[in-house]
């Protein structure tokens, strides 16, 4: 019985862990180009919520575009998207 139920608590905590990673992940961003000078505030979906993973991500994305990423200012979930969404205008989820 004891092995049944750590087998199943193991279980428990894989489906777990698989499913917090395939949540959707958002990066709010601030961005520039030069000559002349332009710059957008825009989300972003990212295949990871970590900070530092996204702040990669998003740089390589928006450097293929003639853009330069000056920071990342938080990553979250689905449920921060209306918020944010008026404010990154045409950059909402454009990239």
């Amino acid at each position: 019985m004891k092995h049944i139920l750590s087998s199943l608590a193991a279980l428990a905590l894989v489906t777990l862990s698989t499913a917090a990673s395939a949540a959707d992940c958002y990066a709010d961003y601030k961005a520039k180009q030069d000559d002349p000078l332009r710059l957008h505030y825009g989300i972003m979906k990212v295949s990871a919520c970590d900070k530092g993973q996204a702040t990669k991500e998003v740089s390589k994305r928006l450097k293929s575009s003639g853009w330069t990423l000056l920071n990342v200012m938080s990553v979250f979930g689905a449920e921060g998207l209306d918020q944010r969404k008026e404010n990154a205008g045409k950059y909402y989820l454009r990239y």
